[in-house]
């Protein structure tokens, strides 16, 4: 099962980025294909030397993720993949409805999650990034963008829009640059 390989490796196509442990433990009946909304319900966590799927502690208004497009069609594409992974693996495959499982359809090991982003960041050229900064490129790009930081502060889960802001919001030289010259128009 290539659990991994069907999510998007593009930065720019996570709106809501959820946790490995959140990534792990989302199953496909909490997925509205229709509407492009995951909700976190789950997430798979290491307890005691264990791993164990546990209620994801999110309030309802949190746990819903809308998914761009990109990441809506990469998800319709897993889903058949994986049926037909499932199907060849019938005989040892334990169902627990997992987006992301391991090769025998059981919770897959969070860190496991990371150490195969890694091999795809090596394949494209990007020794150094973590899957957690993808987040902060996400971040900073839709900052970047001009999205209004109440909406990213939404994105990012942030409990208070300050927190984005402080992190988040440094002025790059265009948006000064273009921010004064909107003033030049106004003093012209």
């Amino acid at each position: 099962m290539r659990a991994w390989t069907g999510w998007p490796t593009d930065p720019t196509g996570r709106v809501r980025i959820p946790g490995r442990g959140e990534l792990v433990g989302l199953r496909w009946s909490d997925v509205d294909l229709d509407a492009g909304t995951p909700r976190v319900q789950q997430i798979v966590q290491r307890v005691a030397g264990q791993l164990h799927l546990l209620d994801a502690k999110i309030e309802d208004s949190e746990a819903v993720l809308p998914l761009p497009d990109v990441t809506w069609i990469t998800l319709l594409d897993h889903q058949e993949r994986q049926r037909a992974e499932r199907a060849a693996l019938a005989e040892v495959w334990e169902d627990h409805d997992l987006l992301f499982p391991s090769e025998r359809g059981t919770p897959m090991e969070p860190t496991n999650l990371s150490r195969s982003f890694a091999r795809l960041r090596e394949a494209a050229g990007l020794p150094g990034v973590r899957l957690h900064d993808l987040r902060h490129t996400v971040v900073s790009l839709l900052m970047e963008l001009g999205v209004p930081p109440h909406v990213v502060q939404a994105v990012a889960r942030h409990a208070d829009v300050k927190i984005t802001l402080k992190v988040y919001a440094h002025a790059n030289l265009d948006a000064m640059r273009q921010a004064l010259g909107k003033l030049d128009g106004r003093l012209s």
